[in-house]
């Protein structure tokens, strides 16, 4: 199941930065994509290397707990979340692109 949630992972945030186009001068958008893609990579690795990814595909995690207030570890989420802030890691990924200020591996 881990390897299948990681394979995943890994393939979408590869295929972020193949779909942005290579030829000609580097757009905003583009390069926008690409660290969109390197920042979703780097929160892949955080949550394997805490052994969160399974938590986190099954909308487990509270994120609450590894938020800016519960410490200030490295790789906080950079904001501050109510109790009970389960949310899905398809949102927390599309927050990678979004807001990545908000990710301290995406610095």
């Amino acid at each position: 199941m881990l390897r299948k949630i990681t394979l995943t992972l890994a393939i979408a945030a590869t295929a972020a930065v193949a779909l942005v186009p290579t030829a000609g001068a580097a757009s905003p958008r583009s390069a926008d994509a690409i660290a969109g893609a390197r920042c979703v990579q780097a929160g892949v690795r955080f949550l394997l290397e805490n052994d969160l990814l399974v938590a986190a595909a099954r909308q487990q995690i509270d994120y609450d707990a590894i938020d800016s207030d519960s410490g200030g570890s490295e790789g906080a989420i950079n904001t501050n979340l109510p109790a009970g802030s389960f949310l899905p890691l398809g949102a927390v990924i599309r927050l990678h692109f979004t807001n990545p200020e908000l990710f301290d591996w995406c610095s």
